[in-house]
């Protein structure tokens, strides 16, 4: 007869993909029930966005139904997003449990298209999340987003709009399209840093920041104020691009940002005729930079029209057409950004 220990000490020689620890140790088990011949599992993952979880869930049905007299394994999976930065007592931001910076080293890239469709998929996937848009010359995610209402208040802070269940905030919120900020670094730092402290962002398991593109003033006050944040860089493939993304990812290692990863944006063109790959900036860069500073390609988007379309039109591709190529690529980006986050989490908890 088939006894609860039996299903533990099964489960216990099961490890995760990734960082080869075993799922009971993790404490990813939360819950195990045996009737009869069926036994219920209750699996919690460290992200709703998790990448293995298919290959972890096959992992524990095929494992237990080796066990003479289990006939049926059920499975029930939930997640719980876990800090993967220390959150100290002077935190300005410690109900936020992981921080994004989005950069770039040059304008031009997609980096604000790819911060504003990333943070969507990520709270579809059931994580709470906030999208900052840190651009202040240049702030272009309010129209991405199609967002119209004006920012509200409760008096002490101010209440961010929330749209495809993320809450946004953005300095284009509070001045028109064709007003230019002619503003010194002093002020701008200010702003942003306002941007962060003045809102109600509530509980967030994730935090996208969209930087303006460069190494200048934003990106030093993001590392003194947040100073566990972590850095992802968008750039093209081309040689230019990738050269000026260098800088980037440099001024994050200079500015102790943990360096996540490199997305490669506009990688490549699928004919809507022939069907034919095209890769109108050349290939590899992107990859090629994760490579050369040793941190993780997290996957290439095409270049695609309906994005930019979309984008205008206030509803992200990821919205509009899910099931489009773009939309697959940032899933898959998306997932692999939701696991290392996770991995890191996973580190600092055991340290």
């Amino acid at each position: 007869m088939v006894k609860e220990k039996d299903i533990w000490n099964v489960l216990e020689k099961i490890r995760d993909p990734e960082l080869g620890v075993s799922i009971v140790k993790m404490g990813m088990i939360k819950k195990v029930e045996l009737k009869g011949d069926a036994v219920y599992i209750e699996c919690e993952l460290t992200t709703p966005a998790c990448p293995l979880k298919k290959e972890i869930e096959d992992s524990i049905r095929s494992e237990l139904s080796r066990i003479e007299g289990i006939r049926n394994v059920e499975i029930k999976t939930t997640a719980k997003v876990l800090p993967s930065r220390r959150i100290l007592p002077e935190d300005i931001l410690p109900s936020v449990k992981n921080i994004i910076a989005i950069g770039s080293g040059k304008g031009g890239v997609g980096k604000s298209t790819v911060a504003t469709n990333l943070s969507i998929v990520l709270a579809k996937s059931g994580a709470k999340v906030g999208l900052l848009d840190g651009d202040i010359y240049g702030p272009s995610i309010p129209r991405m987003l199609g967002i119209k209402e004006p920012v509200r208040t409760d008096g002490k802070k101010l209440i961010p709009p929330e749209v495809y269940d993320i809450k946004v905030i953005s300095i284009g919120f509070f001045i028109t399209e064709d007003t230019p900020l002619i503003w010194r670094g002093p002020i701008i730092s200010g702003a942003l840093r306002q941007l962060f402290t003045d809102v109600d962002w509530g509980e967030l398991d994730y935090l996208i920041v969209d930087l303006p593109p460069g190494t200048g003033d934003i990106p030093l006050t993001l590392a003194q104020t947040l100073p566990n944040a972590h850095g992802v860089i968008v750039t093209t493939p081309q040689p230019a691009a990738y050269s000026i993304a260098m800088k980037a990812l440099m001024m994050f290692k200079k500015l102790n940002l943990n360096v996540i990863g490199v997305i490669e944006n506009m990688s490549y063109f699928i004919c809507p005729h022939c069907k034919n790959r095209v890769e109108i900036f050349g290939s590899g860069g992107g990859k090629e930079l994760a490579e050369k500073l040793n941190v993780s390609f997290l996957g290439s988007i095409p270049l695609d029209p309906e994005v930019r379309i979309s984008s205008d039109e206030g509803v992200p591709i990821v919205i509009s057409n899910p099931h489009s190529e773009a939309s697959k690529a940032y899933f898959d980006v998306a997932r692999r950004l939701a696991g290392k986050l996770s991995m890191i989490s996973f580190k600092l908890l055991r340290s």
